[in-house]
């Protein structure tokens, strides 16, 4: 197969094939004049890539899992690395979570301002009462 046939088949860009070959995630052949040639295997194999990325999965890790997918066998290695995977995402999704609602808690300050969070309505806007600067501006009107 060609890269284009492959490319509609699976759903992806031809850009996307490069890509995965120069990641080493995907092998075609070469014709005489050099261009890339895929087996029909090939189309699966990209569906099962994209999958890898769609659960977050880098592609030197999704590297290092094909061997397995090929071979049908899952070694202890590889469920660590998954597990390790799962755990990077769910700190994510907590720090992402915290950033939430710290945004929440700005929104809800923007919209409901009080003194305590804004310093514009500690004070007015001629200042507070002061008898010592009161009395300074009296004696100079005095004279």
């Amino acid at each position: 197969m060609r890269i284009g046939d492959v490319a509609r088949q699976a759903g992806v860009s031809t850009r996307a094939l490069r890509y995965y070959e120069e990641q080493g995630l995907l092998s075609p052949e070469r014709t005489a004049s050099d261009q890339r040639t895929y087996a029909e295997s090939a189309v699966e194999r990209v569906r099962l890539i994209q999958q890898f990325f769609t659960a977050g999965l880098s592609s030197r890790t999704i590297l290092q899992l094909l061997p397995c997918i090929e071979s049908a066998t899952a070694s202890p290695e590889v469920f660590e690395v998954l597990a390790a995977e799962r755990d990077r995402i769910s700190a994510a999704m907590a720090d992402l979570e915290a950033a939430r609602g710290a945004l929440d808690h700005m929104i809800h300050i923007v919209s409901h301002p009080t003194p305590e969070h804004c310093p514009a309505l500690r004070t007015t806007p001629w200042g507070p009462y002061d008898a010592v600067a009161e009395a300074g501006a009296a004696a100079v009107s005095q004279r």
